[in-house]
């Protein structure tokens, strides 16, 4: 990043002192107005909130209220940088779930490295909030701290989206990318780079979408992930392969897929020569990819790459993700983000992409025309049908599974959608 876009970015939140702040709702302009919103009158919700805890959702915020919690140990590519240097980075997801799904949010940031500490925090502040959206809590810890606040029934879901936002935009990119390129999803070898919260989620949740265990291999700082290995965590020894191979550059010969998500130029032109025919990579991580998008594909010409980047095509970027997946998790008042609901909004975002392009989106991006194929896998943020179709999906999911609240009709539920963010 040059000197000028440093300062542009130190000038951006220098503005206003950080991006969020507070909205009142209500109006509060007069001795009455006083009165309802504070003393006397607040009592009154207050009594019928303790006979029946559910009215929260009606008379306060607590339904359209997301924590966004971090520790800060991992923060972007920045590492262990503390809950306090971490809040810039909390405070824009807060932005994004309000720009994008109309979901409050509020950044909670926990001075801690103790997992048990962290469990114990969410668990006391749960009852303010609608959900829970946990950000950059390092691997191990952070699948421990979500697994642990998922067994105490907090009634709210939890959602780690370092995890699973990466692992359902890369799904969704992956279903689309294999059907350009003519490959069946359970026959594939896909190799992963990068064994930490986002690496181990995707693998996971591309299982789920068809992905045989016998045809991935994962690759940590180590090396590969073998069987023969004995400093495996249990997460890790879940993807333990019996191959031979024991570097990166071994395992990818003939591989159909790469995701990456490791570290900058870890993969090279002579890694991409040897993979199968049309090869699909996900060189995902921020800022500096596995290996440059230019280099990408003046390597091969039959390459289908997708970046964390903006400024490249096929963004996987987790705005497409976790605002609508609590926008239809919080309209159902659902107990948890299930598996069901990761999977109804991976094919949402999928089927997006293959819709023809709207003119807003075109201008928004400055470009001209843009149509489902190899430069264009997944739908770009600022197309609002992801925030209608994926919505909708999740909401959809949640009722059928059993964990909504609150059973929609899904009919109205549809055109609430479409009033709400297409017009």
């Amino acid at each position: 990043m040059s000197t000028k876009k440093e300062q542009e970015a130190l000038d951006y939140h220098a503005e206003k002192k950080g991006k969020i702040g507070t909205l009142i709702k209500v109006k509060c302009a007069t001795q009455k107005d006083l009165s309802l919103a504070y003393t006397p009158g607040v009592a009154v919700p207050c009594k019928e909130i303790e006979k029946d805890p559910s009215l929260a959702y009606k008379y306060t915020n607590k339904g359209n209220l997301v924590a966004v919690v971090s520790n800060g140990t991992a923060v972007l590519g920045l590492g262990d940088i503390g809950p306090l240097a971490g809040k810039p980075v909390m405070e824009g997801k807060v932005v994004l779930f309000k720009k994008f799904a109309d979901v409050d949010g509020v950044d909670v940031l926990i001075d801690s490295h103790d997992e048990k500490e962290i469990i114990n925090v969410v668990k006391l502040i749960s009852p303010t909030y609608g959900g829970i959206n946990l950000e950059d809590i390092k691997a191990p810890e952070c699948f421990r701290v979500e697994e642990e606040l998922k067994k105490l029934n907090l009634g709210i879901p939890v959602f780690h989206d370092d995890q699973h936002g990466t692992a359902i935009i890369s799904g969704a990119a992956l279903i689309n990318a294999l059907e350009i390129s003519g490959k069946e999803i359970s026959k594939v070898k896909i190799i992963y780079s990068g064994a930490g919260a986002a690496g181990i989620a995707c693998a996971k949740f591309h299982e789920k979408l068809g992905v045989k265990r016998e045809n991935m291999i994962m690759v940590d700082s180590k090396g590969v992930i073998h069987k023969e290995r004995k400093d495996l965590n249990s997460y890790k020894e879940y993807f333990a392969s019996r191959t031979k191979a024991r570097t990166l550059k071994e395992a990818i010969a003939g591989a159909d897929v790469f995701v990456g998500v490791s570290g900058k130029d870890i993969l090279t032109p002579e890694m991409i020569l040897s993979m199968a025919d049309n090869p699909i990579v996900f060189a995902l991580a921020n800022p500096d990819p596995e290996i440059s998008y230019e280099l990408a594909k003046k390597t091969r010409q039959d390459i289908i790459i997708a970046t964390g980047r903006s400024d490249f095509p096929n963004q996987i970027n987790n705005v497409l993700g976790f605002p609508f997946i609590f926008r239809g998790a919080l309209d159902t008042r659902a107990t948890q983000v299930n598996e069901e609901m990761k999977i109804a909004a991976s094919r949402a975002i999928a089927k997006i992409a293959k819709l023809p392009v709207t003119k807003d989106v075109l201008q928004a991006y400055g470009i001209e025309k843009l149509e489902f194929g190899k430069d264009y896998i997944v739908p770009k943020p600022f197309d609002k049908r992801v925030a209608v179709e994926e919505s909708f999906a999740v909401a959809q999911a949640a009722i059928k599974t059993g964990v909504a609240r609150i059973n929609l009709n899904l009919d109205l539920y549809r055109t609430f959608l479409e009033e709400k963010f297409l017009k």
